[in-house]
């Protein structure tokens, strides 16, 4: 049985309410043409918003334009943002896109899978597709804040790709799905805040150096692997104040331990 008209606009309008909630973000974009094609892409598929991360380049000038054609609104409307992490502030979820591999960058999605992946957030609250610089895309300290990260499978001969061309991929890959579970509910789990998760894991920086547990000169390496842990768990809010219990244990166990200590001292 074919849709009827309403039904075939409810579902776009649930594929577009579905889509306003999840943002482009380009870290130190250096060219105006890529800037610019990146918005055709998104207006051709539905997305409507786009953050950049300390520009390099005047996006708003010919080139830039010129590349956006008909986006040149969403152009004009990006918002600029001096650092990742203030342009992940309101993001429940944050992809981030790499090619390289190594000790912290594995368990790779590609684009299908993060599109899966990344849906059922973007129903409850604004998500983030995350893509780095053109000559070398994001850095370990970036990807820290992304929970989850997107390859896409390339051959060897020349791996890494126009940043243009992999937005373009990473937003047919997640609009595909959007038009395929347009009638996603919105119960189920909500995660836990770019915020919160970045205030957990400061509050187990300072307590996890207070008892020794990470190596002072190099705590990063282990609080890496938290992160990953953490970001494939996709952690809520009840769980991020339940370790924040924990870590407050922690410290008060350490500072019971320093206080017996000096008054053994003192003897």
């Amino acid at each position: 049985m074919n849709a009827t008209p309403e039904e075939n606009s409810d579902s776009s309008d649930q594929v577009a309410e579905l889509l306003r909630n999840v943002v482009v973000v380009l870290v130190d974009p250096q060219g105006a043409l890529n800037i610019g094609s990146v918005c055709r892409a998104m207006m051709n598929f539905g997305f409507g918003e786009l953050r950049l991360v300390a520009p390099q380049v005047d996006y708003l000038g010919d080139e830039g334009r010129r590349m956006a054609v008909k986006a040149a609104p969403l152009l004009e409307g990006a918002r600029q943002y001096a650092d990742l992490a203030a342009a992940l502030a309101d993001c429940s979820l944050a992809l981030g896109t790499t090619r390289r591999f190594g000790k912290y960058r594995e368990d790779f999605l590609h684009p299908h899978e993060a599109a899966s992946y990344l849906l059922p957030q973007a129903v409850k609250g604004r998500v983030a597709l995350v893509f780095g610089r053109e000559d070398h895309g994001l850095y370990t300290a970036e990807l820290d804040l992304c929970q989850r990260f997107i390859t896409i499978p390339t051959r060897d001969e020349l791996p890494s790709m126009n940043l243009a061309q992999a937005v373009s991929l990473c937003l047919y890959a997640v609009a595909q799905e959007a038009a395929a579970n347009a009638g996603l509910q919105r119960a189920g789990r909500k995660l836990a805040s770019h915020r919160e998760l970045e205030s957990l894991y400061a509050h187990m920086r300072r307590s996890l150096l207070a008892i020794g547990f990470l190596d002072p000169q190099n705590p990063d390496h282990i609080l890496h692997t938290f992160r990953r842990i953490f970001g494939r768990a996709g952690l809520n809010p009840r769980e991020v104040k339940i370790l924040h219990g924990m870590m407050r244990s922690i410290d008060w166990v350490d500072s019971e331990r320093r206080r017996r200590e000096g008054e053994g001292s003192d003897d």
